[in-house]
């Protein structure tokens, strides 16, 4: 080897360069194990010496508090530089969320609305039209506002009606920009733009609040062009809050409101409007809160049953109380949904005195109470109407507030204080005065719920200040404090994927993780000295090597381990001793034709020895990897990342470190055969004809196949959630249950259908539904918890609903994990997965023409590589409703078909080497004797690879972990179907497909016949 002490110089630079990035990760992991002695330690005083009337801080926002107080302390010094814990937390390897536990969220701001706002609201038919089939027609990896453009094409097509029309696009409001006169192309160019703009405004507010919300090292990023951002909060716990801060518009607005005196009259009429259209039921109601509100609205009948029943009171019988001041009445939250009904009807609403015609009834944020006899708990809103206008526009905005602060009212109760800018101060000001003239009350509103609805008593305020009162607790302040300091969203922020992973789950995955990783690097170290002796050792020292370059070059680049990471790590010991098993093999030949060991080392190395093999099998793996990375999110580009890095690390030190070495022994003259006693004639002088028994595979693998077509036709496949859309739980109970008992009680309580199969163990299942997935409102998410407690709280005796659903103070039962995909991300992955698939496949058949210079050689490997997919995904589909464990069609699946695809073409890429060698050289025989020998030749490699693969994926398969143990069996299963296309398929596929003559002409001019 040229260069030797140049190449020993990088490795010796690298290997440093590579401890020093790692000793971040080091510095960083001990101080959060002493952040988390010290929180558990503050918290146990706290419990000791409570302080009346403050709840107990969690004990992740000690741990997190005891962070921030280091950020700007030194706490690491390497001698030439010093460095602070934030330093040190920027340079560590960064657990995903599947290990460190936490919350991912992956919003989609609502271009619909952006464009609405652009609009100027408007209500051109066209327009509108154009917005409500957008939805319908957008396909897969299409954006809306793509969508909406067709839309508006079609809907316009045959009409004078144009994007820059003065009642779209045109308006006041863009005048700058956009006039009557531009073309649609014209107008596209520019809304693009403002739409851009919108998510850039989006992405300002919501990192401003996730950096003041308290969790280290929360992440947040733009996806592409999708108008979709990523947010990773590792560590958070409490799943309702989170989601509530992000979603939150925090459109916030101050209204004058009615009293009830003034539209009492408006309910009773409308009561006894509702009597003809009703029809009746016999459900029986409490009588107290039935007479109270009859008698305070002027009437003394009043029945004894619900509301509904034809002659009674459809709408006051929904009431609990009647309320007083700006409260028109108190709902129990299951009737909210009927009075709205009722009052957005037109006849009803017509039924409004001519002078209240424009009013606005809203919520309350809501009370729940518990009753102290039945320890039931109930929830309560208040009906408020505001004094609403034709242009459905506040008399002041929170556009005006400059600054919000979490305080506690004059009660010491929590609340928020708010300070306006000048113009703010002086709307406020006259608010205030007529408020107080009329005796009234100023509602403010916050993304449509009333907070507090104050009465003025003292005169106008003066000085712009205010404060939001009402039904709070500390944590609720600060965060509505943080979004109105934040600002308001320019749009709605729907959550379309959402995955939750509790602390517990976390930690079993590194665990599994490690127990894998190191059992696999074992088992990999003692095969490679067992079946080469000295020259496995070396091997070995280069693998140690290769994965300190490895983690060295993932804290370098800031990239984040996930489970799926750490299989590709595990994959990585696999395939790192690939290159050397090639290298050795040859060596192994060389020897065996007579040549001294210098000669077979030199031989062994260079291009025209294992070389070219060795080039050509790892860029087909590597674009197999670059595509994964492409089309591949969060956890699987993870994987990616690994096991591309994996690939380059691997390449150095198995051609470079492992032969410095080898070139050591050469130079002392030491013996060195790459092979023990046991194994010295294993695979030696192998001559099985494989083209002679082609009928027999081509007919084995055209069952299969049709078996395979057969049964996607009858059974399918278990498409998740990531394919069809909805959510799963991931739940933990304290004793072994019958999923279908819980499926049934899940099934009854959310009206629709829940499945439930054992997820592991027998007292772990996982959950799926599809209740409400189109549904992106902000409560949305915070229903599908409470139903999914209420239907198995019997379940967990003693445990709250935030430790049911959070899954933290010390109980590691509960939900474990949840996860939610929209409908439009799911048809995205759907989309994405067939590309990256097909890509794969036409990227490196295309690379095997370039470099075979013959198309027939791409077909061979095409055909092993398709009979391989069709193999897996055939077997997914006959046993999925059988096997003990998860076989779902997912990203994760899909990951491993691409690393099936790129392990099925290294194999492949290895025998079309050797066969183009053979054609080349002086080998003696027809065509395909040559083919023959050229899979003989490299059965030894071919087996020793795919042995050391499948020893690798078994560790994973049986200590990785349940939620990979899919994922792992996916490529146990292809690299097994492989390694038998690679023999049987791909090079009788090549023969049958070579042109006569051309074969002819091959064995006139290099081969003499042997008969």
């Amino acid at each position: 080897m040229q260069n030797k002490g140049l190449v020993k110089f990088f490795a010796i630079l690298f290997a440093l360069v590579s401890i020093y990035q790692l000793s971040f990760t080091f510095v960083a992991n001990g101080i959060k194990k002493d952040a988390k002695a010290y929180a558990e330690q503050k918290l146990a005083q706290i419990k000791k010496n409570p302080t009346p009337g403050q709840p107990l801080p969690e004990l992740n926002a000690l741990e997190v508090s005891y962070l921030d107080s280091l950020k700007k302390v030194e706490v690491f010094s390497l001698g030439f530089a010093d460095y602070t814990y934030e330093d040190v937390s920027n340079k560590q390897i960064n657990k995903g969320l599947d290990l460190e536990g936490g919350i991912n969220v992956i919003l989609q701001i609502s271009v619909k609305d952006v464009l609405r706002g652009l609009a100027n609201e408007s209500k051109n038919a066209v327009f509108n039209k154009a917005l409500d089939n957008a939805a319908k027609i957008q396909q897969g990896n299409e954006s809306y506002l793509d969508a909406f453009f067709r839309a508006f094409d079609e809907a316009a097509a045959g009409t004078s009606v144009k994007l820059a029309s003065p009642d779209i696009f045109a308006n006041r409001n863009l005048s700058d920009e956009i006039n009557f006169n531009m073309t649609n192309d014209q107008v596209k160019k520019v809304i693009r733009r403002k739409v851009d703009e919108s998510v850039d405004s989006a992405f300002g507010v919501l990192r401003k609040r996730i950096d003041k919300f308290g969790v280290t090292q929360p992440n947040i990023a733009k996806l592409g062009q999708t108008g979709r951002i990523l947010v990773e909060l590792p560590g958070a716990k409490d799943e309702d809050r989170i989601k509530k801060l992000l979603q939150s518009t925090a459109q916030l607005e101050f209204w004058e409101t009615y009293r009830v005196d003034e539209l009492g009259g408006f309910l009773q009429t409308a009561n006894e409007a509702l009597k003809a259209t009703e029809k009746a039921t016999t459900v029986t109601a409490a009588p107290s809160a039935n007479d109270s509100i009859a008698k305070m609205l002027g009437n003394s009948k009043s029945k004894d049953t619900v509301a509904g029943a034809k002659g009674n009171n459809p709408l006051l019988d929904k009431f609990v109380s009647i309320g007083g001041g700006p409260v028109l009445a108190i709902v129990a939250v299951q009737d909210t949904a009927k009075v709205n009904n009722y009052l957005r009807r037109p006849e009803i609403r017509n039924l409004l005195p001519a002078d209240k015609r424009f009013a606005k009834f809203v919520w309350s944020k809501g009370t729940t109470t518990k009753d102290p006899k039945t320890k039931k708990e109930s929830q309560t809103f208040e009906l408020y109407a505001l004094k609403g206008n034709k242009d459905n526009k506040a008399p002041l905005s929170g556009g005006v507030i400059v600054d919000a602060r979490d305080t506690f009212d004059q009660m010491g109760k929590p609340a928020v204080s708010m300070q306006m800018n000048g113009q703010g101060a002086k709307v406020w000001e006259e608010m205030t005065g007529k408020a107080y003239t009329d005796k009234g009350f100023i509602a403010i509103v916050l993304d449509n719920v009333v907070y507090s609805a104050p009465g003025v008593s003292s005169g106008p305020i003066a000085g712009g200040r205010s404060e939001i009162s009402g039904n709070f607790d500390v944590a609720e302040t600060k965060d509505l404090a943080n979004v109105l300091r934040a600002g308001k969203l320019p749009a709605a922020a729907e959550i379309v994927q959402s995955e939750v992973v509790g602390p517990s789950l976390g930690q079993k995955a590194i665990d599994a993780g490690t127990i894998s990783s190191i059992v696999g690097l074992i088992l990999v170290c003692f095969w490679m000295m067992f079946y080469y002796g000295k020259a496995g050792l070396y091997a070995n020292m280069a693998l140690i090597v290769n994965l300190l370059f490895l983690f060295g070059i993932l804290a370098s680049l800031g990239a984040v381990l996930t489970l799926p990471g750490i299989a590709g790590i595990v994959l990585t010991l696999g395939t790192a001793v690939d290159a050397n098993i090639i290298i050795y093999e040859r060596a192994k030949e060389e020897l065996r034709d007579g040549k001294s060991l210098s000669d077979a080392v030199r031989s062994s190395y260079g291009w025209k020895g294992a070389m070219r093999s060795i080039i050509d099998a790892n860029v087909t793996h590597v674009l197999t990897g670059a595509i994964l990375f492409i089309f591949g999110t969060g956890p699987i580009q993870g994987f990616a990342t690994t096991l591309l890095i994996g690939i380059f690390t691997t390449l150095f030190t198995s051609i470079f470190i492992a032969r410095i070495f080898i070139d050591k022994d050469v130079a002392g003259n030491k013996p060195l055969a790459f092979t023990t006693p046991i194994t010295k004639n294993w695979f030696t002088g192998f001559n099985f004809d494989y083209i002679g028994i082609k009928k027999y595979s081509y007919i084995f693998s055209t069952l299969v196949v049709i078996v395979s077509c057969v049964s996607f036709y009858l059974n399918g496949l278990d498409e998740g959630v990531d394919f069809v859309g909805g959510r799963t739980f991931q739940v933990k109970f304290t004793k072994a249950v019958e999923p279908s008992v819980i499926a049934e009680a899940l099934t009854k309580e959310f009206g629709t259908t829940v499945e439930a199969k054992v997820f592991g163990d027998d007292d772990q299942l996982k959950l799926t539904t599809k209740y409400k997935i189109k549904d992106e409102s902000v409560n949305t998410d915070k229903e599908v918890n409470e139903k999914l407690y209420n239907a198995l709280k019997s379940y967990f005796p003693g445990t709250s609903y935030k430790q049911f659903i959070n899954n933290y103070d010390g109980k590691k039962i509960g939900v474990l994990q949840s996860s939610k995909v929209g409908a439009a991300i799911s048809a995205d992955i759907k989309t994405n997965s067939f590309w990256a698939v097909i890509g794969a496949m036409a990227i490196v058949g295309l690379y095997l023409i370039i470099s075979f210079r013959k198309w027939q050689y791409s077909l061979g490997a095409i055909a092993a590589v398709f009979h391989d997919v069709i193999f897996v995904l055939g077997v997914y589909s006959l046993f999925y409703k059988y096997a003990p464990f998860h076989m779902e069609m997912d990203q994760h699946f899909i990951a491993a078909i691409l690393t099936v695809i790129g392990y099925s073409m290294n194999d492949t890429v290895i025998v079309f080497d050797r066969v183009r060698e053979f054609l080349a050289g002086d080998r003696k025989g027809h065509f395909k004797d040559v083919v023959n020998a050229s899979i003989n030749t490299t059965l030894s490699r071919t087996l020793n690879t795919s042995l050391t693969m499948i020893m690798v994926l078994l560790i994973m398969f049986i200590f990785g972990g349940e939620s990979i143990r899919g994922f792992v069996f996916a490529m146990l299963i292809g690299i097994i179907v492989g390694t038998y296309s690679s023999l049987f398929i791909a090079t009788p596929v090549l023969v049958d497909t070579m042109n006569k003559s051309a074969i002819d002409d091959i064995e006139k001019r290099h081969f003499t016949d042997q008969q």
